[in-house]
């Protein structure tokens, strides 16, 4: 493996760890607060239902992506040929996602916790081996 892969491999691992720690924040901690605010606020059952199963949907796929993108960066690690499209769908739709929901949100720096993954994997993602 040419010297500069291995730090990019090593970026794309982190940022798969960082989307692994953020999906179990997301369904553990998450859900149970706006679960909380929900029935605080007198919402009904069936809305409550619905957008837990969104939630929790959502806790899913970034569970998902992060098995994917560790995955790919670990076999990267290991010098086998891998395609990186994967994890740069991912990183666009994380970067994008994220963008809009800061902008939105009128600039609240949780939605960094998108961002920051995002750009984390097009950075490790773009190498002169993945051209």
């Amino acid at each position: 493996m040419p010297h500069w892969e291995r730090p990019r491999s090593i970026l794309g691992l982190l940022a798969g760890a960082a989307m692994l720690a953020s999906s179990a924040a997301h369904s553990l901690v998450g859900w149970t607060q706006l679960r909380s605010a929900l029935e605080q606020a007198r919402a009904p059952e069936e809305l409550i239902l619905t957008l837990g199963m969104g939630w929790n949907f959502g806790g899913a796929a970034m569970l998902a992506f992060g098995l994917i993108v560790v995955a790919l960066f670990w076999r990267r690690l290991m010098g086998a040929p891998v395609s990186l499209m994967p994890a740069i769908i991912i990183g666009v739709a994380y970067l994008v996602f994220g963008a809009w929901a800061f902008l939105g949100s009128h600039f609240d720096p949780f939605f960094f916790v998108f961002v920051v993954p995002g750009v984390m994997l097009l950075i490790a993602s773009f190498s002169r081996r993945a051209a």
